[in-house]
């Protein structure tokens, strides 16, 4: 893999100003519990990328991967959820969604190629 720390993975980047952008929009939310939930999962997200790359295991990299890919569908479903309740505009869903399935596949993307070397 052509990448010499996790801080080098486009997928890590994204994932982190998902977090950041998560935070940003529930700083001012009341409902603590849920805005607990959605940041947990945000973090979890690029956290788990970054402890499977230097888990310096293939196998590890990948199950720590498929953790981040969960924890991707998790904040997903809390979105759903956040929007129906209120509390996330549509626009923003259809926003932070979208950035969801695209990591999403990049992670997906990245455990093929590391099963291929």
């Amino acid at each position: 893999m052509g990448y010499k720390s996790f801080e080098d993975l486009e997928v890590w980047q994204k994932s982190c100003r998902l977090a950041v952008e998560v935070y940003e929009y529930f700083r001012e939310c009341q409902d603590y519990a849920l805005k607990d939930q959605m940041t947990r999962a945000a973090v979890s997200v690029a956290s788990n990328i970054a402890e499977g790359a230097e888990r310096d295991s293939k196998t590890e990299f990948i199950r720590f991967l498929h953790i981040s890919k969960g924890s991707a569908a998790e904040l997903r479903t809390q979105i759903y959820i956040a929007t129906r309740i209120g509390l996330v505009s549509e626009d923003k869903q259809r926003e932070l969604v979208g950035e969801l399935k695209k990591i999403s596949s990049m992670v997906h993307s990245l455990i093929n190629s590391i099963k291929k070397t």
